[in-house]
């Protein structure tokens, strides 16, 4: 059994900043790729970054240059630093873990973290 826990989510005002967190702990070899997505009112769920076991990372374009992704291996925990928050990013934030487990890989999700960007 696996969770996965995020946390930082709150309101901001826009050209603010957020870190979020994502931890993941129980039954765990190894974790290999991890994901940010999120969801807004309406709209589907998107991918918004991701980082590989080695650091590399990608960004959707319309965050890039304004988030930050990043992990730490010891800790199983990915973040994501946001600045310059604009409206739009207004959305569920959602973190996804690539799991290795008993020669099989697994992806969890966590239950969200609410993000609101607001005047």
């Amino acid at each position: 059994q696996v969770q996965v826990v995020e946390s930082g989510g709150g309101l901001v005002q826009p050209g603010g900043s957020l870190r979020l967190s994502c931890a993941a702990s129980g039954s765990i070899f190894s974790i290999y790729a991890m994901y940010w997505y999120r969801q807004a009112p309406g709209k589907q769920r998107e991918l918004v970054a991701g980082i590989r076991p080695g650091g590399s990372t990608n960004y959707a374009d319309p965050v890039k240059g304004r988030f930050t992704i990043s992990r730490d291996n010891a800790k199983d925990t990915v973040y994501l630093q946001m600045n310059s928050l604009k409206l739009e990013d207004t959305a569920d934030y959602y973190c996804n873990v690539e799991v290795a487990n008993r020669g099989l890989v697994y992806r969890y999700w966590g239950q969200g973290t609410q993000v609101t960007v607001s005047s």
